[in-house]
């Protein structure tokens, strides 16, 4: 299985630098997507719901302290991944690619999967709450099949 570091690669090396956070988030929509399209998870790391949405510790970790990040800053073998997981990741680049990290933070915010997972705490409090596999697949399974769009347009 690929490591969110090998998504991570593949994400900067197709999209280019950008903040931390968007990096973040884009790793996090690959992976619920993933669980979606091709049944399986993109990678085994988990995910937790920070107060400014998922976050994958160890690449946080590996990026501490940069806002911007490139893909010289993170070390993943994106020659690792399947066709089907770059078509997942490139569909994702794709429809989230384009919005800010504050856009894709703010839209995690009002997505039950990271709701659920902060359940009880205040706005901002520090959390190490992992966001589940299964709550992300059924989440975005019923978006998928809804037809509603990132945007909330149908």
């Amino acid at each position: 299985m690929a490591s969110v570091f090998d998504v991570a690669a593949y994400i900067l090396d197709v999209a280019g630098p950008m903040t931390a956070m968007k990096l973040q988030k884009l790793v996090y929509y690959s992976q619920a997507w993933s669980l979606v399209w091709d049944e399986e998870p993109l990678f085994s790391e988990t995910i937790e719901a920070w107060a400014n949405g998922p976050v994958v510790r160890a690449l946080y970790e590996a990026h501490r302290g940069r806002f911007r990040v490139s893909s010289g800053d993170v070390i993943g073998n994106r020659e690792i991944l399947t066709d089907t997981q770059k078509e997942t990741i490139d569909a994702v680049l794709r429809d989230y690619g384009l919005h800010s990290s504050q856009w894709l933070s703010d839209l995690t915010h009002q997505e039950r999967p990271w709701r659920e997972a902060r359940h009880g705490l205040a706005p901002g409090e520090r959390s190490n709450r992992v966001i589940s596999w299964a709550s992300m697949a059924e989440y975005y399974e019923a978006v998928a099949s809804d037809g509603v769009a990132i945007d909330g347009t149908e």
